[in-house]
C-alpha cells in the first residue's frame, strides 16, 4: 500500500474524478484545472497517454485531417479548422501538436502519431494521470457525492467524469454472429492473402478494413441492410477516405462488392463461412461464402454499473443518454468526455447530429463541460466581456467565417450574445444550441453553422426578444464566406432590434 499511494492521485476524497487518459480524458483534465478545479484526480487502467489510439484504428490511418500548412499560424484559434486531431491548449506550446509528428506521406495522420501527439499534450500541459489503475464500480456517497471504487482503493468526489469511449465491440443478435471475430479481433492483413473475406457492416470500420485489405484478398465483400449513399454524407458518418472498396463495386470486375442485404444467419465449417442473407434494395436470398469473416457492426461504451447507479442509456444501451453538456440525465454529476459524448446528439435538424464521434468535435465539448461543471458545482463563473454595440455584428461574423467550434460542431455549437438594458452587450461564448433554445429567457442571439435540408452548409441565426425565439437562415455561399458583404448586411438587419 506505501507503493501505491507514493503515486500521483492517491485514493481519497477529489472535487473531481476523471476516469480515463484518451484525448477525452486528457482534455477534460486539462480543462478542469484551467477552469479552477484543483482538486481533481485522474486514473486510467492503461500504462500511458492515448486511449484508443494506443490500438486503434486497426490498419493505422486517421480519417480526420491536419494540414501542416494553412493560411492560419500554429497556436490561433483560425487553424483549428485545419487541424483536427491536435487537443486545444491556452498556451502556445499546447497547441497544434498532431502537426509536429506527422511524416506528410498524407494530410492524415498515422495511428502511431496521433498517438505521439497525445503523449506528448499529456506531457506538456503537466496532466497527472495515475496509470494502471483501473475503474471498477461507481456508487453514491452520503454526502450526495459519488465513490469511484478502483483497483487501488476508492476516490471520493462531488462529480465525476467517465472519458470511457465507445471501445467494447457489439454485435447484434444475429444467428451464428456471436461467434465471428469483431473488427476489434482483425489481423494484419498480410495473414488474409489469397483469401475471400466477407466484412458484416458499412460503416467506417467495414470500410476501412476493406480498404486496408484491398491488396491482399482474393476477393472482398461488404454486407448490411443499408445502402451506400454517398449523395448525403453531410449527414453520414461514412468517410470518403475509405470509399475505394466501393468504387471498385460500382465499376465492377474487381472482385469487391458491396452488397444491401439483412444477414439471416451464419455457418461456419472446415473450409469457412456460409452467410445467408435477404436482400433489402433488391429482392430475393443470396448464400455468400468466405475463407474468412469479419464483423464490423460497432462499438458499444463500457458502462459498467453505471446502469444500475440509474445512468439511463439510448441506442440499444450502447450510450448514455445525456444534456447538452454532456451530463447523465438521470444522475446529475456524472459527466462524460470523449467520443462517448455522441449520446447528446443536438438538435438533429435534417437529420444532422453533433460531430462528438471524433476528437475535433469532442475537445470542444470537454473544455465546454468542465466550465460547466465548475460553475454548476463549484461557483466559479467565467468572465463574460462586454461588447461595444458596433462590434456585435463584425464579432458574430468572424465566427461564422472562421470560428472552429461552430465549423466542427455544426449545429450543435454556437457563438450566444446577451443584450441587458442594465448589464449591457455580453459575450456569452461557445453555448450548446439546445441549450440555447430550451433554457433561455433574456434577450439574446445566438449564430450557428448548419447544413440545410439539402446538405448544403449554411449560416444561421437565432433572436429572443420579449421571450419569443425566431430562427434565420442567412444565405450560403460557395466558398463559404460569412463575412461577405450579404451576410454583413443581413445580420445587422436582424440584430437591429436588439441593438436599438
Amino acid at each position: 500500500m506505501a507503493e501505491l499511494t507514493e503515486q500521483p492521485c492517491p485514493p481519497g476524497d477529489y472535487d473531481v474524478v476523471v476516469v480515463g487518459s484518451g484525448p477525452g480524458g486528457l482534455q477534460a483534465a486539462y480543462c478542469l484545472a484551467r477552469a479552477g478545479i484543483d482538486r481533481c484526480a485522474v486514473v486510467s487502467r492503461d500504462p500511458a497517454p492515448g486511449g484508443m489510439f494506443r490500438r486503434f484504428p486497426i490498419y493505422q490511418r486517421l480519417i480526420s485531417w491536419t494540414k501542416p500548412d494553412a493560411p492560419f499560424e500554429h497556436g490561433t484559434r483560425e487553424y483549428e479548422n485545419y487541424d483536427h486531431n491536435s487537443l486545444v491548449g491556452d498556451e502556445p506550446e499546447h497547441q497544434a501538436l498532431a502537426p509536429r509528428f506527422m511524416d506528410r506521406a498524407y494530410d492524415l495522420p498515422a495511428r502511431h502519431e496521433m498517438e505521439s501527439a497525445l503523449v506528448e499534450f499529456a506531457t506538456r500541459g503537466a496532466i497527472v494521470v495515475r496509470y494502471g489503475c483501473e475503474w471498477l464500480s461507481t456508487r453514491r456517497n452520503d454526502d450526495g457525492g459519488f465513490v469511484v471504487v478502483t483497483s487501488d482503493g476508492e476516490f471520493r468526489c462531488r462529480a465525476c467524469v467517465f472519458a470511457i469511449g465507445v471501445t467494447d465491440p457489439w454485435k447484434p443478435p444475429i444467428p451464428g454472429l456471436q461467434d465471428a471475430p469483431h473488427y476489434a479481433d482483425a489481423l494484419p492483413p498480410e495473414q488474409y492473402a489469397g483469401k475471400s473475406i466477407l466484412i458484416v457492416g458499412k460503416r467506417n470500420s467495414g470500410f476501412e478494413l476493406a480498404q486496408g485489405l484491398l491488396p491482399w484478398v482474393r476477393t472482398i465483400m461488404l454486407a448490411s441492410p443499408r445502402p451506400v449513399d454517398t449523395s448525403m454524407l453531410a449527414f453520414s458518418p461514412l468517410r470518403l477516405r475509405y470509399l475505394q472498396p466501393f468504387d471498385e463495386h460500382v465499376r465492377g470486375g474487381s472482385g469487391s462488392h458491396v452488397v444491401d442485404a439483412a444477414i439471416e444467419r451464419i455457418e461456419r465449417d472446415s473450409t469457412g463461412y456460409r452467410t445467408v442473407v435477404n436482400g433489402t434494395s433488391w429482392e430475393g436470398r443470396l448464400v455468400l461464402e468466405s475463407d474468412e469473416l469479419i464483423v464490423a457492426t460497432g462499438f458499444r461504451a463500457p458502462l459498467r454499473d453505471l446502469p444500475s447507479l440509474g445512468v439511463a442509456t439510448v441506442n440499444d444501451g450502447r450510450l448514455p443518454a445525456l444534456t447538452p453538456y454532456w451530463e447523465s440525465v438521470s444522475v446529475p454529476g456524472i459527466y462524460f468526455a470523449g467520443n462517448v459524448t455522441q449520446g447528446s446528439p443536438g438538435l438533429r435538424k435534417h437529420g444532422a447530429t453533433s460531430n462528438s464521434t471524433s476528437v475535433n468535435g469532442f475537445r470542444y465539448n470537454a473544455r465546454l463541460g468542465a466550465h460547466h461543471i465548475a460553475q454548476k458545482h463549484f461557483g466559479l463563473a467565467v468572465e463574460r466581456p462586454t461588447l461595444e454595440p458596433e462590434a456585435v455584428v463584425p464579432y458574430l461574423l468572424h465566427d461564422l467565417a472562421l470560428g472552429p467550434e461552430l465549423w466542427i460542431q455544426k449545429g450543435y455549437l454556437s457563438r450566444v450574445v446577451s443584450f441587458d438594458g442594465d448589464d449591457g452587450i455580453r459575450d456569452q461564448g461557445i453555448v450548446p444550441l439546445a441549450d440555447f433554445i430550451d433554457r433561455g429567457a433574456a434577450d439574446a442571439c445566438a449564430v450557428a453553422i448548419e447544413y440545410d435540408a439539402g446538405g448544403t452548409i449554411v449560416p444561421a441565426v437565432y433572436i429572443r426578444r420579449g421571450g419569443r425565439l425566431a430562427e434565420h437562415v442567412l444565405p450560403p455561399h460557395p466558398l463559404n464566406a460569412f463575412d461577405a458583404a450579404e451576410h454583413e448586411r443581413e445580420l445587422t438587419a436582424r440584430l437591429a432590434p436588439l441593438l436599438s
